[in-house]
């Protein structure tokens, strides 16, 4: 499958607009003095990149499950290298759901996504260490949290 995107980019102020096939509109932008800082930069859209893939699996995957989650968040941040092109050296993304979900149900929608199917943590973990978290908080108010998952260039593990 081929995915072609076609950018335009305005010289004075390194604002960019890219286009995906379906005329879907992504602004990107570079902080001052290059950019006017009005839109998310290439390297913050990488990581909602893989928010957007990994919680759209595990989403997916609970539902399947007949899971009942009443919100579901993902917070993603990332370590880049200090030296150019300061590829992310390592990302963490934490899963934050609430409702009536078991741990055990969510540990295995992350891992799954993580390991299998979320396109965007594959390439990702090429370069970089990814760490999976969860915490669930419980329709009882009960909080949960742990790690599931990390991938990277050396492979995955499973605590």
């Amino acid at each position: 499958m081929t995915v072609s995107i076609t950018a335009t980019v305005n010289p004075a102020n390194n604002r960019v607009e890219a286009r995906t096939p379906n005329a879907h509109l992504v602004s990107m932008d570079s902080d001052e003095p290059e950019g006017v800082g009005q839109a998310a930069g290439p390297k913050e859209v990488l990581l909602a990149s893989l928010a957007g893939c990994t919680s759209m699996d595990v989403a997916s995957i609970l539902r399947k499950k007949r899971q009942a989650a009443t919100a579901y968040q993902l917070v993603v941040s990332g370590e880049s290298a200090a030296e150019h092109p300061k590829v992310f050296t390592s990302i963490q993304v934490e899963h934050r759901v609430e409702g009536d979900v078991s741990v055990q149900a969510l540990r295995r929608a992350i891992e799954l996504s993580a390991t299998r199917y979320c396109p965007v943590n594959a390439m990702l973990s090429a370069v970089a260490t990814i760490e999976h978290r969860y915490r669930i908080t419980g329709a009882d108010g009960a909080r949960q949290e742990g790690r599931v998952v990390v991938t990277g260039p050396a492979g995955s593990s499973v605590p």
